[in-house]
């Protein structure tokens, strides 16, 4: 590794975004197989032929994600379509109809019913994705190629993916340059060889007014040119004063398909938020109702302009080799303003009703380009499968971005009067990212006798980072090259049974000019799929590091270093179709969190916003109609979410809470249905986040009607 620092002494400034790039990708097989076809035929002598693989694009192997909420297979654990049960890893897959049928509006949400996963720990601050995966920020990912963070990152839109699968722990070989608790895989929808579409309107709380379609068909009778067009626009306020929370997103998508044996596909989308952050948080010590408002209706903004273009190839030259390349070029415009409560000493003296208050604004451009391509070659020897895959990833990412902060006025919070805005401001940070990662994977799986499975991942990652202070004027550049291993057993007891182990590392430096942050887990787990109906059960527990972090803790963000923190867990997951007419998703997880650092102020503590446990349950069940109505179908969950610390002083500590969800759909003909989503059930409130100098609350009931219509 070489450093060069010039133009005199950098300051360490938190930088979005700056990992993101620090990452290879999970890559494009994610578009390849969509239904990934392996017949086998005996020989003569006894072995087992593999014969030609059709690929048919995107990345959920056969599955049929809007019709079933039990995936099998994916492509979250490698770059390699794998079936889940014989995958040594925990991965669960959300599929569209489990999307649609919790009626799940943000990633947070479509996320928050799978185990490991504590969700909204930062309560009512709209600006990210808060999510952890078993205790740590996840790195983000569409289509296999790497996005960033979802901390400091952009807010998906769900209605664009088929599909989110979410990886457990350490996987660096698979995802490039990451951290150690897990990622998150979006898979875009894309053009299918058949009509299809449907078109919805949605209205509920807080004047929310939504309306979406998806549709596509074929451009020729022959099938070989085949579109889709994605959209929703929303308009919205949200549940505290002077807020918005308006979105415009549309997306469009053309395959074509020259031969059976190679497709080429194009997608293009949009996305343009225009919201606001916070309410500016809750004096601490009060117990106010969500909607008051103490920031400043006239700095109150959050924005986001993106366009993305991404191309997608595969082809398949027979003989069980195959080969998949895409890219994906972004170009985004994201910026924030707010004014919050910032008052440590909170309502020790009734009689004093004003607090303290501070401005806070960002704003950043960013620009990416990332392609991938490998080669996939699949056959057999004996009693032996082979699956080997060689490729190469290159990702370049630029950004420019500033900061700002100065203090506000006061406010009395029984009896609040705005001053408005903070007029022209400086920054106080402003840099400037070049970053550029390329990588070299190698992955191996062998079966034997259709039972035994090993799995082995290499990758190298190069990278070279530059970031430059724009108010210093200085420069510090780094170069780095990082080896990942994986390493993976799995065994299939019956056809239903499998257990597996593994060892997987993670690396990610966290910024130019410090050292890597490395993790390592290991894992042991049980899977069961049953042939009596649709159903994936899987245990897991593991032994997961992380050395040499970089933390941000309130109230200045400034970076502060922790030699390890160590995770060891259980995670225990069921998704099963029991009958036509009854489903059930259960999660529960327990994670023992330490902070190692012997002779510091942390150590022994547990890692902040991790909790010891975690539960949910949803179930559905479906009353059949007799000819004079239709189908209902009745929808019921509850979240448990378990105490945990707001800081790693573990000064400041949550209550657990338990929060119910609920969902009806009834089926007024054929294709119309009627759709009413209330998350939240009965109001519960709780502090989701104590930052020290305000409170922020968990999210409250929301309703949602909808009237779609598909075909």
């Amino acid at each position: 590794m070489a450093r060069v620092r010039t133009a005199g002494n950098p300051g360490q400034v938190s930088i979005r975004y700056r990992t993101a790039v620090l990452l290879g990708c999970t890559a494009l097989v994610a578009f390849a197989p969509a239904a990934l076809k392996a017949e086998e035929a005996e020989s003569a002598n006894g072995s087992t032929v593999l014969e030609t693989i059709t690929v048919q694009g995107g990345a959920s192997g056969s599955d049929d994600d809007s019709k079933t909420i039990v995936a099998t297979k994916t492509t979250g654990v490698g770059k390699m379509p794998t079936d889940i049960l014989v995958a040594p890893a925990s991965v669960s897959v959300i599929t569209a109809k489990e999307v649609q049928e919790r009626g799940a509006n943000s990633v947070e949400q479509v996320v928050q019913y799978t185990s490991g996963v504590v969700t909204d720990y930062y309560g009512s601050d709209d600006r990210y994705d808060y999510f952890k995966i078993r205790g740590f920020t996840p790195f983000t990912y569409r289509d296999g190629m790497v996005i960033g963070r979802t901390w400091s990152g952009l807010r998906e839109e769900p209605y664009a993916f088929e599909r989110i699968e979410v990886l457990k722990g350490a996987n660096s070989t698979g995802f490039g340059v990451s951290d150690p608790g897990g990622s998150v895989n979006y898979v875009t929808k894309v053009p299918k060889s058949e009509r299809f579409g449907e078109v919805y309107g949605t209205g509920g709380s807080f004047s929310h007014k939504e309306a979406g379609f998806d549709f596509g068909d074929n451009l020729t009778e022959d099938d070989t040119l085949s579109y889709r067009l994605t959209g929703k626009f929303q308009r919205s306020d949200a549940e505290y004063d002077f807020s918005q929370d308006d979105e415009n997103f549309i997306m469009g998508g053309l395959t074509w398909r020259p031969t059976d044996m190679t497709s080429l596909t194009f997608v293009f989308d949009h996305l343009d938020r225009d919201g606001t952050p916070s309410g500016g948080g809750h004096p601490r010590g009060t117990d106010l109702d969500r909607d008051s408002f103490f920031g400043e209706p006239d700095y109150n903004y959050d924005t986001t302009n993106r366009n993305t273009y991404s191309v997608m190839f595969d082809h398949d030259f027979g003989n069980g080799l195959t080969f998949n390349s895409s890219a994906r070029y972004s170009k985004s415009d994201t910026g924030f303003g707010y004014a919050y409560i910032w008052d440590a000493l909170g309502a020790d003296d009734p009689a004093d009703t004003m607090v303290n208050r501070s401005y806070f604004g960002s704003e950043k451009s960013t620009e990416q380009f990332i392609i991938d391509a490998h080669l996939l070659y699949e056959t057999n020897f004996n009693n032996v499968e082979s699956r080997t895959l060689v490729g190469a990833e290159y990702n370049k990412f630029d950004s420019v971005g500033s900061n700002y902060y100065v203090a506000a006025p006061d406010i009395d919070f029984e009896n609040p009067v705005y001053w408005g805005g903070p007029g022209a401001l400086s920054p106080y940070s402003s840099t400037e990212n070049n970053q550029k990662t390329k990588a070299l994977y190698l992955q191996q799986d062998l079966t034997f006798y259709d039972k035994l499975t090993a799995s082995v991942g290499l990758r190298n990652d190069w990278l070279d980072l530059s970031e430059t202070d724009r108010l210093a004027n200085t420069t510090e550049s780094g170069d780095y090259s990082e080896m990942t291993r994986r390493f993976g057993l799995s065994y299939k007891i019956t056809e239903e049974l499998a257990v597996y182990t593994s060892y997987a590392e993670s690396v990610a430096p966290p910024s130019t000019g410090t050292e890597p942050t490395a993790g390592k887990q290991y894992e042991v787990g049980i899977k069961y799929r049953p042939d009596a109906f649709p159903g994936l059960i899987t245990a897991s527990v593991y032994d997961l590091t992380m050395e040499n972090i970089t933390t941000y803790e309130a109230p200045v963000y400034l970076p502060a270093t922790v030699e390890k923190i160590r995770h060891r867990g259980l995670d225990l997951e069921a998704k099963v179709e029991v009958t036509n007419n009854v489903s059930v998703i259960a999660a529960y997880s327990y994670i023992d969190s330490q902070i190692v650092e012997k002779g510091g102020a942390y150590d022994g503590n547990r890692f902040a916003q991790v909790p010891e446990h975690l539960a949910s349950l949803w179930g559905t069940y479906t009353l059949e109609g007799d000819g004079r109505r239709g189908d209902m179908t009745f929808g019921l969950g509850a979240r448990y979410i378990g105490s945990y610390y707001f800081d790693n002083a573990n000064t400041r500590e949550s209550d657990g809470a338990v929060v119910f969800d609920a969902a009806y759909t009834y089926k007024i003909q054929e294709n119309t249905t009627f759709q009413l989503n209330v998350s939240n059930l009965f109001d519960e409130k709780h502090i989701a986040n104590d930052d020290g100098g305000a409170y922020y609350y968990n999210p409250g009931r929301t309703i949602y009607a909808t009237l779609r219509q598909t075909w």
